[in-house]
């Protein structure tokens, strides 16, 4: 039922990508009433990998750089470290450190590490790397939050309209319904009657469910049965909002990182929203095999409103290319 270590960052970083200014308002308030949003934020996620190649430690796929503006117009280069692993992780701390000092000895920029930690360890709580020998120290103290810290704030998330409100609560859910998966199957229900409960748009149902749907998996069977719920919650509510069109994306899942799948998966939606595509087309999709853009593809085709619009926004922009 849980997900490979491996890959338990990727629906993160989505939301992360989607979210980033409600991230910061929720984790860390005081930071995103620092900044200057007119400006606006750049995800430097190319330059980033380029500074974890180098520094050749740990995983090398977790983290976010981002460049924000503060209110005073000093330029920042913000580092955003997300932990989402089930278990503790010993370097940990060094890690933060190396990307720190790595990003910093590159723009030259002050460099905000934070981490938010989603294990399920109590105690873990790293926040400092430091050594020292004969009288020399280096160091860095890091911002973190803890998802488990949220364990008993359950009515004050439900009434939150933050999206990270439902994200945390659907981590403590997935925690505490690990060897449960009937309790499971009802929880997650709740939680994704919420989003439309809430007003939440389309969009934002979509990309949230997305979220509980991967952290909350089901057997086959109880995945079955939820999806027969929820097809007829959507009915009555007249909001088909997940079970029709992005159901096939969703469902089926682009975490699985089989890149068959997911082409054909793509195929699938452009096909049901808009009619069969051109042979052209199709030809192009086939040649990607790259995960990551597949995956930005599919955003692209459950967002926009035609195939031509999908075409002119994508394809005209390089993307097949």
């Amino acid at each position: 039922m849980e997900q490979n270590s491996q890959d338990y960052d990727s629906p993160w970083k989505d939301i992360l990508e989607v979210y980033f200014r409600e991230f910061l308002k929720f984790f860390f308030p005081e930071i995103e009433s620092d900044l200057n949003w007119e400006k606006g934020y750049d995800f430097l996620d190319k330059e980033f990998q380029s500074i974890v190649k180098e520094a050749e430690t740990g995983r090398k796929h977790l983290d976010k750089l981002i460049r924000v503006w503060r209110k005073d117009d000093k330029e920042t280069w913000l580092l955003i470290h997300i932990e989402v692993q089930g278990t503790r992780e010993a370097d940990f701390s060094e890690r933060m450190y190396v990307y720190n000092y790595r990003t910093y000895d590159r723009y030259r920029r002050p460099v905000a590490s934070l981490a938010v930690l989603a294990d399920e360890s109590v105690l873990w709580r790293p926040e400092r790397f430091v050594y020292e020998i004969w009288g020399c120290e280096a160091s860095l103290r890091f911002p973190v939050v803890k998802i488990l810290d949220y364990n008993n704030s359950e009515k004050k998330l439900l009434e939150e309209t933050n999206p990270f409100a439902i994200v945390v609560l659907s981590q403590l859910k997935a925690m505490e319904t690990r060897n449960d998966p009937e309790a499971r199957t009802t929880l997650k229900f709740d939680l994704v009657k919420r989003l439309y409960q809430k007003g939440y748009k389309k969009k934002d149902v979509v990309q949230l469910f997305s979220f509980i749907d991967w952290v909350m998996s089901l057997p086959e069977e109880l995945s079955q049965r939820f999806w027969d719920r929820l097809i007829s919650f959507e009915e009555g509510y007249k909001m088909p909002y997940v079970t029709s069109v992005e159901k096939i994306g969703i469902k089926k899942g682009l975490q699985q990182g089989m890149l068959l799948e997911a082409r054909e998966m793509l195929v699938e939606v452009l096909n049901e929203r808009f009619g069969r595509i051109s042979a052209k087309l199709s030809e192009q999709l086939k040649g990607i095999d790259s995960r990551e853009r597949l995956k930005a593809l599919l955003r692209q085709a459950l967002q926009v409103k035609s195939l031509n619009e999908f075409e002119g926004r994508v394809i005209k922009n390089n993307e097949l290319s």
